[in-house]
């Protein structure tokens, strides 16, 4: 039952994630950890998130920013390093509160008061390497991220087919560190493989609903989603 009921999760989930390019994880794993435990629903959503995000990737190659991914996979992993150093040493739990709020104020005032124009580049710059640092530190750090994606990548189709290509290099570490670590089991991996036909599905139909969403609505979805992830975070 418990596993019939993950598999309804990730079917919900990555109907947003091929929607957006993002929130998929955000949005199964507090469920997922309550139905499988932390290190199965971890594994298990970072395969299932690398498949989906690749496909999207592939299926929209043409809509990749190319030098902005290039640009946002350097910073995180340069950011990544620091966080996974920082990790033994810092007071993680009210760190980890006060970047849920940050987010959640960040996106509630774009949703309140959208910006016009970008902010200066170096401002940026600073934006994904804290995102590497926190994802170094919480494997969390794509929400700040997506701050920083929302203000590079303003048409939709080039924000979710490059996002997706983001989370292929970083699932793709964060899997062989899985794997090195011994925590993929085999019921993990026969968990993977029963989620793959929910997952060909979702995709299918996110991928059907995202040609109705305007620009306009794609941005306050994402942003409602940062919402939901600095919500996580924090509780």
């Amino acid at each position: 039952m418990r596993d019939a009921l993950f598999l309804i999760v990730l079917f919900a989930a990555n109907v947003i994630q091929a929607i957006t390019g993002f929130a998929g994880t955000v949005l199964a794993m507090p469920f997922s950890m309550l139905l499988l435990g932390t290190d199965s629903a971890k594994v298990v959503l970072n395969i299932t998130t690398l498949l989906a995000c690749l496909w999207l990737g592939v299926q929209h190659h043409a809509y990749i920013r190319w030098k902005i991914l290039a640009e946002m996979v350097g910073l995180m992993a340069v950011g990544m390093a620091a966080g996974v150093a920082l990790y033994a040493v810092l007071p993680l739990a009210p760190l980890q509160k006060a970047y849920g709020v940050f987010i959640i104020v960040i996106a509630l005032k774009n949703l309140i008061w959208p910006s016009h124009g970008e902010p200066p580049h170096w401002v940026l710059i600073i934006i994904v390497l804290l995102a590497g640092v926190i994802h170094g530190m919480f494997i969390s750090g794509g929400a700040l991220l997506v701050i920083y994606a929302a203000v590079r990548l303003t048409d939709k189709n080039e924000f979710r087919a490059t996002m997706a290509c983001v989370w292929v290099a970083l699932n793709t570490v964060l899997t062989v560190q899985q794997g090195v670590a011994g925590v993929i089991t085999p019921h993990a991996l026969v968990l993977t493989a029963a989620s793959i036909p929910p997952l060909i599905v979702a995709i299918v139909i996110g991928n059907k609903l995202q040609r109705h969403v305007s620009q306009q609505a794609f941005l306050k979805l994402t942003y409602v989603l940062l919402v939901i992830s600095g919500a996580s975070i924090v509780l």
